[in-house]
């Protein structure tokens, strides 16, 4: 792992109850500790700012998060362009990828003897039961050491749909949704059932990505988000979120997504992104 980029500018390692961002640079990783610029970055990440937006957003003054910006540049996190609107001023983006949070306070408790028990006990020789073995023990895992990899789930998921949405796609969307919902019973990924069209609401009962894993109060099926997301934007022709707002580790017996519309220019973020507020659960 990259060297943390601390307050002080110089590497140093995390305090027992700090969080962590890494992101992806061309240059490699990049660990962000800071929270005024983990603040930054949670702006950048739904956004492009200018620089008075950020010092607004920080609640930090304008020297500060000068020394910031320059520092996250300099890392390869941050970009900035000219404002086309007022040539003196600059407009900041990301130029790096979310791809995982540490935190200590995200620890979970899990049995994960308890998993190879289940499956020699129901599922052994059956080949989807195995995956969903293997894929939830890696998860619970990592969550037992704080680690989050959401960001990069979600990432994942979206390329997955990309790929899928030739084999599944339709002009019309109940029947769009029936080919889903074919494709999830068909590989064992759980039971699909829309409930709503305002906005379009699915229920996934039975989901391979978190059924079994530690209620934690927070959803936590980041590569369904990213497959759905995928998915939909292309079936809409614009960019569309999966906002998941129950979860089998929220405590719920199934999973749900709203399917709505991202403002141009931004991105919807998600529930389990490090710096987002949790949704309310309807």
């Amino acid at each position: 792992m990259e060297q943390v980029m601390t307050g002080k500018g110089r590497a140093g390692r995390p305090k027992p109850d700090s969080e962590i961002d890494l992101y992806s640079t061309p240059g490699g990783i990049r660990a962000v500790e800071n929270p005024v610029r983990r603040a930054i970055l949670s702006a950048l990440r739904e956004r492009e700012c200018t620089f008075d937006d950020l010092v607004a957003l920080a609640g930090r003054a304008k020297s500060t998060v000068s020394v910031h910006l320059q520092e996250l540049a300099a890392a390869g996190v941050v970009g900035s362009r000219t404002d086309p609107e007022d040539a003196r001023r600059k407009v900041f983006f990301l130029s790096g990828n979310l791809v995982a949070s540490v935190s200590s306070e995200e620890r979970v408790a899990g049995n994960l003897a308890a998993y190879a028990g289940a499956y020699y006990r129901t599922g052994a020789g059956d080949p989807f039961v195995f995956y969903k073995l293997t894929f939830r023990t890696i998860r619970v895992s990592l969550m037992q050491e704080g680690i989050l990899l959401d960001p990069l789930l979600t990432q994942a998921g979206e390329r997955v749909g990309a790929e899928l949405y030739p084999a599944l796609a339709d002009p019309e969307t109940g029947q769009f949704c029936t080919n889903i919902a074919r494709f999830w019973d068909e590989h064992h990924l759980g039971r699909v059932e829309v409930t709503g069209t305002q906005p379009l609401t699915l229920l996934i009962y039975d989901c391979f990505e978190c059924a079994d894993l530690p209620v934690t109060g927070k959803p936590a099926c980041a590569f369904d988000s990213g497959i759905l997301r995928a998915l939909f934007s292309r079936h809409y022709g614009r960019p569309t979120a999966a906002i998941e707002t129950r979860c089998y580790s929220m405590g719920f017996d199934h999973c749900r997504f709203e399917v709505v519309p991202e403002e141009k220019g931004e991105r919807t973020p998600t529930d389990n992104e490090p710096g987002t507020l949790p949704r309310r659960a309807t």
